[in-house]
């Protein structure tokens, strides 16, 4: 049987300041009552390998766009309810909130994956640019090994 395509709430944003996780969550569940569960992912800076700062940069007309399709393809291939993707850009310090997921869902299953999905691929997005500050001052960094192979799981 062909699955009906419906229109859902997508939240798709990127920040260029602080993001509050509290109140992005409480507004993202009262959104989506009917959901059986939601489920959440916040990526923070860590602070390892003396790391100073994280710089985020992106090419501003692929970004945003490939975004809103990453999550309306987890729409559809999870049968979400609804989804909030908030990704910053810019420097960040060790502790700063760098992504927030959330998918809500009639089943947790549903609402797992594709929180999942969306994660692995944001990871390996090639609209972002990622830089630690050190010591030793700029690193890029790029996606490693153990990301492709997260990424190639969803193929």
């Amino acid at each position: 049987m062909a699955r009906l395509s419906i229109s859902v709430p997508l939240d798709v944003r990127l920040l260029d300041k602080g993001l509050s996780v509290g109140e992005a969550l409480a507004a993202f569940n009262a959104a989506h009552g009917e959901a059986g569960g939601i489920v959440s992912f916040l990526g923070k800076v860590r602070p390892d390998g003396n790391v100073k700062a994280l710089e985020l940069s992106h090419y501003e007309p692929l970004t945003l766009p490939g975004m809103q399709e990453l999550t309306q393809e987890a729409q559809e291939r999870f049968s979400l309810d609804g989804a909030l993707v908030w990704h910053r850009v810019g420097v960040m310090a060790p502790g700063d909130a760098i992504v927030l997921v959330a998918a809500a869902a009639r089943h947790r299953r549903d609402a797992f994956e594709a929180a999942d999905f969306l994660m692995d691929h944001l990871k390996s997005a090639a609209w972002l640019w990622k830089r630690e500050r050190r010591g030793d001052g700029w690193h890029w960094i790029e996606p490693r090994g153990q990301d492709h192979s997260d990424l190639a799981r969803w193929k």
